[in-house]
């Protein structure tokens, strides 16, 4: 039996930024590599979690994909359209097409911070129903009617449509913000950290929302965090990111229950036990350092400079995303799990 073809698919994407240098004279810019070579796809109906430390690429992956960021390089199908063709040449500038931007009903984003992505000038229904008056779904009545039956859907009372963001609480505005994405029914929703601005005990209401709303509309779903719990609960598979590669996919109970890379280990191991003595007996990987710039990455593997089990290989060879002997769903980016042998290096 074939694998259907995934909703999104995503090969060897690239987001650069030239950082000039400071200096008397103009001299040639530095890049900074904040996605290099990202491969992944999702199918239709699938949540696909994409974990790593603040600063590794994620958001930029997930603005990249949606085409609010244009790749420098590589290619984002989504389904049998290539996106980063549909970029247009105006007065020197890239700029979106009419193609792209009738996209926009088809894919959606749910932002980091409910504080700053709400209009503070615009009451609940305008912020909701203005997908629907951009795209001219529905007449006005029409609008009024859906605006209510989205707040109703994301748990928000519809009498409170005609108050302003500052009225309410940050889980309230995090469900108004779902409420809008949702509003052009989109097939796919990129959720950049939802949850990471709110208190502990409105995350997990906000994680059980997007996923009664996945069943519901049939959702599929990019969701990119820094809490592997979170990220386990709602994700069929999870991505590992280290700045700016994918080091490691899978099913989501394996990564978490069995971690290949050593990335994957450590942030695994830096979730706390709630029993004390299986706290005190676990292993831990020793990571040393902070992680290298974006601006000037390592060569070889990019994490080898903080791993405890790099060998002479790591530092000269960057390690391809390779599927694990008698694991096809799994893949790894290590040359010590692939069964490269060699002296560990001195630390």
């Amino acid at each position: 039996m074939t694998k259907p073809e995934p909703l999104l698919d995503v090969r060897n994407l690239t987001v650069h930024f030239p950082v000039r240098r400071p200096g008397l004279f103009p001299r040639q810019p530095q890049l900074l590599r904040a996605v290099d070579g990202v491969s992944f796809s999702i199918a239709r109906g699938e949540t696909l979690g994409l974990v790593g430390e603040s600063g590794c690429g994620k958001s930029t992956t997930g603005r990249a994909i949606l085409q609010l960021l244009q790749p420098t390089a590589g290619s984002v199908r989504f389904g049998a359209l290539e996106l980063t063709s549909l970029w247009r040449r105006r007065f020197g500038a890239a700029v979106w097409s009419r193609e792209l931007r009738e996209l926009r009903r088809r894919m959606q984003m749910i932002f980091q911070d409910p504080y700053a992505s709400l209009n503070p000038r615009m009451t609940v229904e305008d912020l909701v129903a203005e997908p629907l008056r951009t795209f001219r779904v529905a007449d006005a009545a029409q609008i009024r009617q859906q605006v209510r039956d989205l707040l109703a859907q994301v748990g928000m009372d519809p009498r409170f449509r005609r108050r302003y963001p500052h009225e309410f609480s940050g889980g309230q505005r995090q469900r108004i913000g779902i409420a809008r994405a949702l509003a052009l029914r989109p097939e796919f929703i990129v959720c950049d950290e939802p949850i990471s601005a709110l208190d502990v005990s409105i995350q997990a209401q906000i994680l059980n929302l997007l996923t009664e709303l996945r069943r519901t509309f049939g959702l599929t779903y990019l969701f990119i965090a820094h809490d592997l719990a979170a990220v386990r609960h709602i994700s069929d598979r999870i991505a590992v990111m280290y700045l700016g590669r994918i080091v490691e996919t899978g099913p989501s109970e394996a990564v978490c229950s069995a971690p290949l890379h050593p990335y994957t280990r450590t942030l695994i191991a830096a979730i706390p036990l709630p029993n004390p003595a299986a706290e005190r007996a676990r292993v831990r990987l020793a990571v040393r350092g902070e992680p290298p710039s974006p601006l000037n990455p390592p060569s070889g593997c990019r994490f080898h400079p903080r791993c405890s089990l790099a060998i002479a290989r790591c530092t000269s060879e960057e390690p391809q995303l390779e599927p694990l002997a008698g694991e096809p769903e799994r893949f790894v980016a290590c040359h010590v799990v692939h069964g490269s042998v060699g002296p560990v290096l001195p630390r």
